[in-house]
């Protein structure tokens, strides 16, 4: 089989399922939410630059055809700076 690859909504790097966070906006209350659930996704970097970018140029927002709340941004932040400190134990 071949891998599944996916590509970041910021830098447009492509690469693996696993290297990326996945964003969805869950079918059919349209709620959005990370890493579960069924609808349409997209798939971020988890590196601040991407993370800022997506947030300031709403890349998130127009890629699932919803508005993304400001808490899921929040906790992209606190889950990039909880995976920042595990790296450099």
């Amino acid at each position: 089989m071949k891998p599944n690859y996916r590509r970041c909504i910021s830098c447009r790097k492509l690469g693996s399922k696993d290297e990326f966070w996945r964003i969805v906006r869950v079918f059919p209350s349209g709620t959005v939410q990370l890493d579960q659930g069924m609808g349409r996704s997209a798939y971020i970097c988890p590196q601040t630059s991407c993370l800022q970018a997506a947030q300031k140029k709403n890349r998130l927002g127009r890629s699932l055809h919803a508005s993304v709340p400001e808490a899921l941004y929040q906790s992209l932040l606190q889950r990039l700076g909880g995976s920042n400190t595990q790296n450099q134990i």
